[in-house]
């Protein structure tokens, strides 16, 4: 095990997975002698070669659209797009080829495809270029979605992506970069494809969270424990296909649930968790699923407001403390 930053992880997930399979490359903005936007490809370049790390031109549609046409001729691309805000300008590849060709097609093609996407808000970086859309994309059958919330997993479930014969969206919320953990060094760790986890045991309280919220979860589980309260934390991990098993066993302990996400409540992934909650649990229902999520706005610039308008660790303390009634 070594301890280090996701951005680490997720760079040594890359490295590994390219040295063991010459048929993975990178392609997307300043991925190679930029080194990543992120600094996650930094390096690479030198060490792979222009063949195997691809700088392109700022056009998404182009980026997402010929790694595509790679994987369904044998190749297994991995396609960095800046930010999952510019998803939208490849939206047609992504929801109606990517998501859709091995099934259109009757099992004929595969379609080896890892799509990374940057998430999230609270770097000041305007409503445009903060959103988190995860929700959006979780809806469309065909397209695997996930989004890691430890160090660990970032780097299990991206090994798990690359390897995987279908087409993988991987988000990442920038925040959580410089969060760190254990790691495994194993070169074949991997991390199931849509499998929920149990980050911390608990009986009083299921605390549904994934991404950045699992951290802002552990920590409102903390402050609960010194008032003698022990949260369960679910990570959701992937949001499609969603693993309900986990959560389930766990409400029918506790019989009251908190389900976080950092995008907006409408429509979103709580809303999807607190019903499946509802239909497979009713009977353990003590009291009424509550969802802590980002104010229903556009998100603002200004740092303070932008803080306010994202869920903190406070709300979920709270949330929990309103299902145990106070």
């Amino acid at each position: 095990m070594s301890r280090m930053t996701m951005r680490e992880a997720i760079s040594k997930a890359l490295w590994e997975e390219m040295e063991r399979d010459e048929s993975v490359f990178i392609q997307g903005e300043e991925v190679g002698l930029w080194g990543g936007t992120y600094a996650v490809t930094k390096g690479f370049l030198d060490h792979f070669g222009e063949k195997r790390v691809r700088d392109t031109p700022i056009a998404e549609a182009a980026i997402v659209g010929s790694a595509i046409g790679a994987a369904l001729t044998g190749l297994r691309p991995v396609a960095e797009l800046m930010t999952i805000n510019f998803a939208f300008v490849a939206m047609d590849h992504i929801i109606n080829e990517a998501a859709k060709l091995h099934y259109m097609f009757g099992g004929q093609f595969k379609l080896p495809l890892v799509i990374r996407a940057t998430s999230g808000g609270g770097r000041q970086l305007g409503a445009t270029h903060s959103q988190t859309p995860d929700a959006i994309f979780a809806h469309f059958p065909g397209l695997v979605v996930v989004s890691p919330g430890t160090p660990a997993d970032a780097k299990g479930l991206l090994k798990s992506a690359i390897r995987s014969d279908d087409p993988v969206l991987f988000i990442e919320n920038a925040t959580l970069y410089q969060t760190r953990g254990e790691v495994p060094d194993d070169k074949d760790y991997l991390e199931p494809l849509g499998k929920s986890k149990i980050q911390r045991e608990g009986d009083d309280v299921t605390i549904v969270a994934y991404s950045k919220m699992v951290q802002s979860a552990l920590e409102a589980a903390k402050m609960l424990s010194e008032d003698g309260i022990e949260a369960e934390v679910i990570d959701l991990r992937t949001l499609r296909p969603l693993d309900m098993d986990p959560v389930i066993e766990s409400f029918k302990r506790t019989n009251r649930a908190v389900v976080v996400e950092e995008g907006w409540r409408s429509y979103g992934v709580g809303s999807e968790v607190a019903s499946r909650i509802y239909e497979l649990a009713f009977d353990y229902v003590d009291a009424p699923v509550k969802r802590v999520a980002q104010a229903e706005v556009p998100l603002p610039y200004n740092a303070k407001l932008e803080q306010l308008a994202l869920p903190q660790t406070e709300d979920i303390y709270h949330a929990a403390k309103e299902v145990l009634y106070g």
